[in-house]
């Protein structure tokens, strides 16, 4: 097979500032690369955490984003691997952020034998963590 790897995903938002911070300050990414004025676009910039990256940009001037929305095609969510669920869920909560999923009025389930949160990024993306591969 000729592909190595995943590279990048492109999330686009409405919501730059918020969603920069998101990415940065609760996730943990670092900006490698800030764009202004990319192609029509206020912003394009390169975000790393390890070998994976995110290119978020703004939305081009003209144009206004849908919503996101669970029935979507394509790519409904995205999954991070973590150590422990529960204290990253507390690590996340103790900065201050709050947008979890909520099922059955708890931010942490379990799903087949694995526990795992799901949280929403501010323009809409649904960010997955789990401490077990399977």
């Amino acid at each position: 097979m000729g592909i190595k790897m995943i590279h990048h995903v492109c999330i686009q938002t409405e919501n730059y500032r918020e969603s920069l911070e998101f990415y940065t300050d609760i996730l943990g990414f670092e900006v490698v690369q800030e764009t202004k004025n990319f192609h029509n676009r206020d912003f394009n910039t390169w975000l790393k955490l390890g070998t994976f990256m995110i290119e978020l940009q703004t939305n081009k001037k003209e144009d206004k984003l849908n919503n996101w929305n669970e029935l979507n095609a394509g790519i409904v969510h995205m999954c991070f691997l973590v150590d422990n669920v529960h204290e990253e869920v507390n690590r996340i909560k103790e900065l201050g952020y709050t947008k979890f999923k909520l099922k059955n009025g708890e931010a942490i389930y379990k799903v087949e034998n694995n526990c795992l949160c799901k949280i929403k990024a501010p323009e809409g993306t649904e960010i997955e963590m789990r401490d077990r591969e399977l």
